[in-house]
């Protein structure tokens, strides 16, 4: 029954062609020449029960146990992204009803201390780890790159410059940067001559963070917090957030917002980098975690372009400009992590991750990097601005 539901919802893919091998070594293919060429090698028929079970969460849970495998995991993504509206149809019907993982969903909210657990469960897997695999900025978002030539550490250099640029920083300028990582960003704005409050709910980030300060001899210039964002107080020039809107969760955007106008001084801007999916698929996206939200990113929820912009329009943030950057940024950016992540395997090993983690991770790299190169997802530098308060 589980399988002849899965090949009648297979067979109403329309774009390229995918050969599946049963766990028996029978083989079929599935599709029309064309398009994307992939394979996949059933090893045990949980993998089926699996999917009608969970669905997309299922997949990849069953990747990770080692019950289905691929010699191209980006051409397995890559055909299914190209025949998700047919599948998405299709599917309706065929698989279990999401309740479960909308109620585990639910429970990972990022209240106060849903934050810290949710951050921790990612971000403190341990500075070695991401030490292995990250340039050596420690930068975890998106490299701006102007050229494909350039190497990951420029683009993540470039990428800070732009922000800095775009919000014209001077020398004394008071920035506050929400989710201030591993200090990269941090470092550079100091070394432009701003003052720069971080914020960070990762214990791990932050001791490496102001330790890297310390050593650059910049601790007079920045102060880095162990701090949620809805407790911070001050006034500031400037409001940089890369990346950690996605960590909010819907229901806390209008605080997330509130909280950016309100650190503002009047004439203040803001730059918010952010991962986005698209108008059209967000009902759909809201209404079924997805595998990076049960199993990379607990209690995250990507925003929309049309809803960053009603988010901060509801507060008063006039809105000033958008540079989106998935295809030319963040498809390069992936595919060298992944490919670090892949080399640095051996040293990563011996610090405890198991061959369940590196699947884990190397299917959520991998399927990050078909995303943004078919457009399933993409990025953004969204610039914001307090009114002065002066009347017109």
């Amino acid at each position: 029954m589980v399988l002849r539901a899965l090949g009648s919802l297979m067979r109403r893919v329309g774009n390229g062609r995918i050969k599946v091998t049963m766990p028996s070594g029978r083989s079929t293919i599935i599709g029309n020449v064309g398009g994307v060429e992939a394979a996949v090698d059933i090893r045990s028929f949980s993998a089926f029960s699996r999917t009608v079970r969970r669905a997309t969460v299922g997949v990849g849970e069953s990747y990770i146990n080692g019950e289905w495998d691929t010699p191209d995991l980006g051409n397995f993504f890559r055909f299914f992204l190209d025949n998700q509206p047919d599948l998405d149809r299709a599917g309706r019907g065929v698989f279990g009803s999401r309740f479960t993982e909308r109620l585990a969903h639910s429970r990972r909210s990022n209240t106060r201390s849903g934050s810290r657990r949710n951050i921790a469960a990612h971000y403190d897997l341990g500075n070695a780890f991401y030490e292995h695999w990250l340039d050596p900025s420690m930068t975890y978002s998106s490299g701006l790159f102007s050229d494909p030539a350039m190497s990951l550490e420029a683009a993540q250099a470039a990428k800070n410059t732009a922000i800095l640029d775009a919000l014209r920083v001077k020398p004394g300028d008071r920035i506050l940067e929400v989710g201030c990582g591993w200090g990269g960003f941090a470092e550079a704005a100091a070394k432009r001559g701003a003052l720069v409050t971080g914020i960070t709910i990762s214990n791990a980030q932050l001791e490496y963070a102001r330790d890297r300060i310390s050593r650059q001899g910049l601790s007079g210039s920045v102060d880095l917090r162990f701090e949620d964002y809805r407790d911070v107080t001050g006034d500031f020039d400037h409001l940089v957030s890369i990346e950690m809107i996605e960590a909010v969760g819907e229901e806390h955007w209008p605080s997330y917002f509130a909280m950016v106008r309100d650190r503002l001084l009047p004439g203040g801007q803001a730059v918010i980098q952010a991962i986005t999916i698209g108008d059209q698929d967000f009902d759909l996206y809201r209404s079924r975690p997805d595998f990076i939200q049960a199993f990379i990113f607990p209690g995250g929820m990507l925003p929309t372009v049309t809803r960053i912009r009603e988010q901060a329009a509801a507060v008063g943030l006039g809105f000033e400009s958008i540079e989106h950057f998935g295809a030319s940024g963040y498809v390069p950016t992936l595919r060298m992590w992944r490919e670090r992540f892949e080399r640095a395997w051996p040293q990563i090993a011996l610090l405890g991750f198991d061959e369940r983690f590196r699947r884990m991770w190397r299917y959520y790299l991998t399927y990050c990097e078909v995303a943004f190169e078919r457009g399933a997802v993409d990025v953004g530098i969204y610039r914001f601005q307090k009114a002065d308060g002066r009347a017109g």
